[in-house]
């Protein structure tokens, strides 16, 4: 490690505290972070597995659903495995590239996911206005091009920020990260040189993210209320807002933690440490774990096809 003036230096690698402020207690929630982790792993994996076998699941709705289970297991698996080694064995020491490699991928995937509802939307708003024309709209090929379209655009917004980082603050006056995993403003607090142009664009990403893909998601949903309110019966309104019952579910579960952890964190100045990084990780962790669990709930295919499964099982047994 090199040292140069005002006590800034380059460091080789960076501390993770875990969950500061509750150091005494890490073993302990080692046991509902790792439930919960163990949760969404298996939740994903198994939505993943009967949307394959499942013929009649082939539909645009439930690939978007699959890339969603993807999305999530790399959320939550390129932060907890780290988060319960800090926990188990006290293994806070994370490498520069590794860190910055984290990072990229928790926003990153982030702002996919945020995508990847925006499709959805889609989906929902042709299906129920223009139902004549969904089949030839969301073909296999245009829901391969939205997910690719989602994915390059999270790259594209989140790709530049280790990059900034690397080339722009190379020098540290700390190198203990109060935090569980590599976030963007937890690392460049910690910088020497000005981070307002970092700082900037993260505020400019999350905007574009956040705020922008949930007003477009908001417009379509009144386009879709529009269009179930002229129809005939309250039985046909109910039965058509049933379909969509999932998708406004999963919105709210990814959508509300990232609001109320973005506004506790540029606000919240009172708000004590560790309440700002559990509620860090329950946006990563909260969405892998009730999304499969509401989709396998809400969606008649995926339930009964899960029930099949499980009495094979207790046949077999």
């Amino acid at each position: 490690m090199h040292t140069f003036q005002n006590a800034c230096s380059v460091p080789s690698s960076f501390q993770l505290t875990g969950i500061p402020g509750l150091e005494s207690l890490h073993l302990w929630l080692s046991i509902p972070f790792g439930s919960m982790y163990l949760v969404a792993v298996v939740g994903n994996i198994t939505i993943l597995a009967v949307v394959k076998v499942e013929h009649s699941l082939h539909q645009p709705m439930y690939f978007f659903l699959c890339m969603l289970a993807i999305i999530d297991l790399v959320l939550s698996t390129s932060t907890m495995p780290k988060l319960l080694g800090i926990f188990w064995f006290g293994a806070g020491d994370i490498g520069l590239d590794a860190c910055l490699a984290q990072m990229f991928l928790i926003h990153c995937f982030a702002t996919v996911e945020s995508g990847i509802f925006l499709a959805m939307a889609f989906d929902r708003y042709v299906a129920i206005c223009n139902p004549l024309r969904h089949t030839t709209v969301l073909t296999h090929a245009m829901v391969g091009r939205l997910g690719l379209a989602a994915l390059i655009r999270g790259i594209l917004y989140i790709g530049p920020l280790p990059l900034m980082i690397r080339l722009r603050l190379p020098l540290y006056k700390a190198h203990v990260i109060s935090h569980s995993y590599c976030e963007h403003m937890a690392v460049v607090t910690l910088a020497c040189g000005d981070s307002r142009v970092n700082n900037v664009y993260g505020l400019s990403i999350g905007f574009l993210v956040l705020i922008l893909d949930s007003m477009a998601i908001a417009a379509s949903y009144v386009m879709i209320f529009r269009a179930v309110m002229g129809l005939a019966t309250p039985e046909a309104r109910f039965k058509t807002l049933g379909t969509c019952g999932s998708h406004i579910c999963a919105i709210l579960i990814f959508y509300v933690p990232i609001a109320v952890s973005s506004l506790i964190h540029r606000f919240g100045h009172q708000v004590p440490p560790p309440i700002h990084t559990l509620l860090a990780n329950f946006y990563l962790l909260i969405p892998p774990i009730l999304n499969p669990i509401v989709y396998a709930v809400r969606t008649k295919q995926i339930r009964e096809r899960l029930l099949q499964i499980l009495k094979m099982e207790t046949k077999i047994k």
